[in-house]
């Protein structure tokens, strides 16, 4: 019993140290593969005729500022200001009547500037996969430049390349500290794994 008791805590320490190197694995690979799509100089950035902007919350549950929101709102003020893209597609979650991040990215977008005539919602994008997904099959961007932060610009790039999807990123600014975010996308990017492999079953099996 005791001898099975070590084996058991010894298999259980391996599996965790290679579940750790996978993941670790992931995440660098996803930024390697992507990295010639990003963009930190606005004045480097390529003319595209659309930028899809990826929503998040406005305010964080505390009721703080949602410093992620307003970084991205900026650096979308800054291709608007630069002539870098015409129109703007605002895409996030509207799950309730309460919740509406494409609503308020447009109001907060306007306030800043922006015509109203140049900003479009798609108030179905509940996910990065669908935002890019969306952007492609519902509203015929033939190519467009993805705003957000750099981990999940890397993130929306590789479900772009995957897909076959010509998009490139403006990298927005990253609030400092912020740690839990940075973890969760570990963990989004082996659903992002996941979800590749669900793709490349469904087309090769229809």
């Amino acid at each position: 019993m005791q001898l099975f008791f070590k084996r058991f805590i010894k298999f259980s320490l391996i599996s965790l140290i290679l579940l750790i190197m996978a993941i670790f694995s992931i995440d660098f690979i996803t930024g390697y593969l992507v990295k010639d799509r990003l963009y930190k100089d606005i004045n480097k950035l390529p003319y595209r005729e659309y930028a899809v902007v990826l929503g998040t919350a406005k305010y964080f549950p505390s009721g703080r500022d949602n410093l992620y929101y307003k970084y991205r709102l900026n650096a979308t003020f800054e291709i608007f200001k630069h002539k870098k893209a015409k129109y703007f597609l605002l895409s996030g979650d509207n799950s309730s009547r309460y919740y509406n991040e494409p609503k308020n990215m447009t109001k907060d977008l306007h306030k800043k500037g922006i015509p109203n005539d140049l900003l479009r919602q798609d108030y179905r994008g509940y996910s990065t996969l669908s935002s890019i997904i969306r952007a492609d099959e519902t509203f015929h961007l033939p190519k467009f430049t993805i705003v957000s932060q750099q981990f999940h610009c890397e993130r929306a790039l590789l479900i772009a390349k995957v897909h076959n999807i010509d998009a490139i990123c403006f990298v927005a600014q990253h609030p400092e500290g912020h740690y839990k975010v940075r973890i969760r996308e570990y963990f989004a990017r082996v659903r992002m794994l996941i979800d590749f492999g669900l793709f490349y079953f469904k087309e090769n099996n229809e």
